[in-house]
């Protein structure tokens, strides 16, 4: 299941999940655009990707099944990722979400399943529940999403030192992780999945990225992703449901970025200078 785009990263049970995926937010939503997404999703493994994130709560399971449909035979090449939302996250309750949304990718496993964000349902009882479906072999990691300093210590107290990774809102405009999260989850060899890695597309008109991407002949696209690829630990994950978008995508891969590129984006996008609580879409 590694890609051969980019290297990967080594989750607790040893599997490997490659740094460069494809986001569905928002896919499944509409009959009429089933089509489209499930086709960018097949561009996406002809082009190499090999990794795939998801949720329930994207288009209220219809996510999963645009990614069953586009998948069919091809489900053994690619690491699956989906998430349980919070008020699932009980312990009987999470492993019902689990199955649905097995059922629904019409497959036995998941690679990595995650707690979408924290909600009201004890940690410890997620945890308990996790780790049941991890020996049960219908998911092979488990770990979190929205997670900040404060939620990974509770987590680590409920007994989740197991924790495969944080999926978490991180690109250039939203660097409050880089406070103190990011190297606790290093510390603790957590892998980072970074969402909405280009802003939903919102930074992308930044005219001093334009003026800095274009100085360098790439597009604002492929500096955020490479911007993120960069740095150690960190995997990312945008959408791109058209082919041109995916073809920006893919030509991050290719770019390179020196000491003095990354100071002056931090010029253009400044790092926390104090104590910055964790954005979230």
């Amino acid at each position: 299941m590694t890609s051969p785009l980019a290297p990967s990263l080594t989750l607790p049970s040893g599997a490997r999940l490659p740094r460069f995926g494809l986001g569905t937010w928002r896919m499944g939503e509409s009959k009429a655009r089933r089509a489209e997404e499930v086709k960018s999703l097949q561009r996406g493994l002809d082009a190499g990707i090999r990794l795939i994130d998801t949720a329930e709560m994207y288009g209220e399971g219809g996510a999963e099944e645009v990614i069953a449909e586009a998948l069919g035979q091809r489900r053994p090449e690619v690491f699956l990722v989906s998430k349980v939302y919070p008020h699932n996250a009980g312990r009987k309750a999470a492993i019902a979400a689990c199955e649905r949304s097995l059922k629904r990718l019409k497959t036995e496993r998941i690679e990595l399943y995650l707690l979408h964000w924290r909600g009201n349902v004890p940690l410890a009882e997620t945890v308990q529940a996790f780790e049941r479906l991890k020996q049960d072999g219908k998911i092979g990691d488990w770990g979190v999403s929205n997670f900040d300093v404060a939620d990974m210590a509770d987590l680590e107290q409920a007994g989740g030192t197991a924790c495969g990774a944080n999926q978490i809102l991180y690109n250039l405009t939203r660097r409050a992780c880089e406070w103190r999260l990011l190297d606790l989850c290093r510390r603790h060899k957590v892998p980072v999945m970074a969402y909405s890695p280009v802003e939903q597309g919102r930074v992308l008109g930044d005219r001093k990225l334009m003026a800095f991407a274009r100085a360098r002949g790439l597009t604002p696209a492929q500096v955020c992703l490479a911007w993120l690829l960069d740095k150690p630990n960190i995997c990312v994950i945008p959408k791109a449901v058209r082919e041109e978008h995916l073809n920006d995508d893919l030509g991050a891969l290719n770019a390179t970025l020196g000491d003095a590129d990354r100071a002056e984006l931090d010029q253009i996008f400044p790092p926390p200078r104090k104590p910055a609580s964790l954005d979230m879409l």
